[in-house]
């Protein structure tokens, strides 16, 4: 049985639907040092579900951060942003791209819409995990992240 209480561990809410990079990222998330936990949805209409808590996701924790693809069906990622970032209840919560566009119009957009961070994902592998470990390192270990709300 483990010491940790329900409010050490992380909530992480990955928004991706490519189910490659969902499984590299809970791999590359599986050993880290922080304790955390990580919800995956499909699309943004399931991530608005997931942060506004309804539906069948009525009684999950808001999480303390969100990882957001831009390329994503039903509602895209910049989509998803605007909703989070203009919602008094939800605009803390910290929101990092994480996307295989390296365009500067989407890298600008998205932080007009006032992301945390923007990552262009890698193609190799082994970058790949490098990358998801630079934002455990940071996100989960040297920044302090806002209460849940």
């Amino acid at each position: 049985m483990s010491s940790f209480a329900d409010e050490d561990i992380i909530d992480i809410l990955l928004v991706e639907d490519e189910p490659d990079d969902v499984r590299l990222t809970k791999e590359a998330l599986k050993d880290g040092q922080i304790r955390n936990e990580l919800h995956v949805v499909t699309d943004g209409v399931e991530a608005m579900d997931y942060v506004r808590q309804k539906g069948r996701y009525a009684s999950v924790r808001r999480p303390d951060l969100i990882l957001l693809d831009l390329n994503m069906p039903r509602k895209n990622g910049f989509e998803v942003l605007r909703e989070v970032k203009t919602d008094p209840k939800l605009k803390l919560i910290p929101i990092v791209i994480l996307s295989t566009s390296a365009a500067d119009e989407d890298v600008a957009k998205t932080y007009g819409l006032n992301a945390n961070c923007y990552i262009s994902k890698p193609v190799d592998l082994d970058q790949f995990f490098r990358v998801i470990k630079g934002i455990e390192d940071f996100w989960l270990t040297i920044v302090k992240l806002p209460p849940a709300g």
